[in-house]
């Protein structure tokens, strides 16, 4: 995006909605695959509180109650979701869940991955022949409900979940022109070279494999001018939408909010796809509009930390609506009145998909990570990584290796991260495997100890 500093790529409507608002420089998603991650935005819990993700289960209907659409509805607002929701709500654990279809007033979106063509998605047929790529139809879902709305005189939460720049990577013909012969930068941590100091399990994952399995290694500039016409639709989405609300007469009082539910390594340290804790998996944009705020228009930026499960207490904080006690989000809202201000210490990078060797936890501030990989199989051992990310962005150090420099502030980050630890063995929900990893996680146990733990 050009507004997080790309300028080799084209998201005007995107760039226009940071210079109206706010841009906030260090939001991470605590999961960084789509099910959870969206679980995450909906409900303001880490995964582990709400149980949701591949490979473990759907969100469980009593989490789904207390999720921001539900909430917001209670409380009058006209609701709408399209595209991909990225899970489904059971009543039972380790059943078979629903889409919830008829939680909203108005619905455009799909079971699983969804469909690039619009005509695939059933609830978004409508629009397949005016838009057959369905970026672009989301775009016009999203027009047609404030229409609607703004004619109620009712107010309304729209939730557009676009699957785009998802694989398998399918741009929109309109914009074939947009990136053609494109040559693009690489970032100064692109190949393997730059991952050696990684962990050996992070390579046990498919992301390794995706380095030459997804074409960064010998087709950059192509798989990246592909990703990038994705993106641009989605920019062009998001400016069909703002102009709904200018000419239905609500953009006055509307707050938008853009973010994504996950990053992509883009062949950074030689891995592709996402998931694993590194910056450019778990790191994502945040632009908040809020044309009421006397902050808005200042092209302001705040580097404080913030999460995805903030996300749905700052959504009710707008809407004056009482969050549930107990989630783990706060709302970000006091960080647009004082962009030099603070709503959190440290956030928890969590994945539990995938090969077990590929299992991690990480502890992020807003200048330091730390990640422990606790499988030990096969000849491997535990391995800690921390790195200085204000310093070193491109996480090109890991200062483990170097005690003596660096051995207070290693202290300090494993507390922090043996505190998480304590947070999911005591708060993990009961069901879909999660309590386990309480044991696979904790630095104190041995991995003899924890294979006898785990089996039992």
């Amino acid at each position: 995006m050009g507004c997080y500093g790309n300028e080799e790529v084209k998201t005007p409507h995107l760039d226009a909605l940071a210079k109206d608002g706010m841009v906030f420089d260090c939001h991470y998603v605590s999961t960084a695959i789509c099910m959870g991650s969206r679980a995450n935005i909906m409900t303001g819990n880490f995964e582990f509180r709400h149980g949701c993700n591949f490979e473990h289960g759907a969100l469980h209907g009593s989490h789904w109650a207390d999720s921001y659409p539900i909430l917001l509805k209670k409380a009058g607002y006209l609701t709408a979701m399209a595209g991909k929701i990225g899970f489904v709500v059971t009543e039972r654990p380790g059943k078979k869940g629903l889409l919830p279809e008829k939680d909203f007033d108005k619905w455009g979106a799909g079971p699983g991955q969804t469909h690039y063509q619009t005509a695939r998605n059933k609830s978004m047929a409508a629009y397949a022949g005016k838009y057959p790529h369905s970026s672009r139809s989301y775009g016009a879902f999203g027009a047609d409900f404030i229409a609607e709305a703004a004619k109620a005189g009712k107010p309304f939460c729209l939730s557009i979940s676009f699957k785009a720049p998802h694989k398998p990577a399918t741009p929109d013909p309109l914009d074939e022109a947009v990136y053609a012969d494109k040559t693009f930068t690489r970032p100064g941590n692109f190949g393997r070279e730059y991952g050696l100091h990684f962990a050996r399990q992070s390579r046990r994952g498919r992301q390794y494999e995706r380095f030459y399995g997804w074409n960064y290694a010998n087709k950059y500039d192509e798989v990246m001018a592909t990703y990038h016409q994705q993106v641009y639709a989605v920019d062009v989405a998001t400016g069909m939408i703002r102009a709904a609300l200018k000419r239905h007469g609500v953009a006055g009082n509307t707050v938008v909010i853009f973010t994504s539910d996950n990053g992509f390594l883009c062949g950074s340290h030689g891995y592709g796809s996402k998931v694993l804790p590194y910056e450019e998996s778990s790191r994502v944009p945040l632009i908040i509009h809020d044309p009421r705020q006397a902050n808005s228009g200042k092209k302001l930026r705040c580097d404080a930390l913030t999460g995805n499960v903030d996300l749905m207490p700052t959504i009710l904080e707008l809407a004056g609506v009482e969050a549930p006690a107990g989630i783990d989000g706060r709302s970000v809202l006091p960080l647009y009145g004082n962009p030099q201000g603070s709503i959190r210490a440290a956030l928890p990078l969590i994945n539990v998909w995938g090969p077990s060797e590929v299992h991690s936890l990480a502890v992020v501030t807003r200048e330091t990570k730390y990640i422990y990989w606790p499988w030990s199989g096969e000849g491997f051992e535990p391995v800690e990584e921390l790195y200085d990310t204000e310093r070193d962005p491109l996480e090109l150090e890991n200062l483990v290796p170097r005690p003596e420099k660096h051995e207070d502030l290693l202290q300090r980050m494993r507390r922090s991260y043996d505190g998480f630890v304590q947070q999911w063995r005591q708060g993990a929900v009961p069901y879909h495997n999660y309590k386990p990893f309480a044991v696979f996680f904790d630095r104190g146990i041995a991995w003899a100890d924890k294979v006898s733990a785990l089996k039992k």
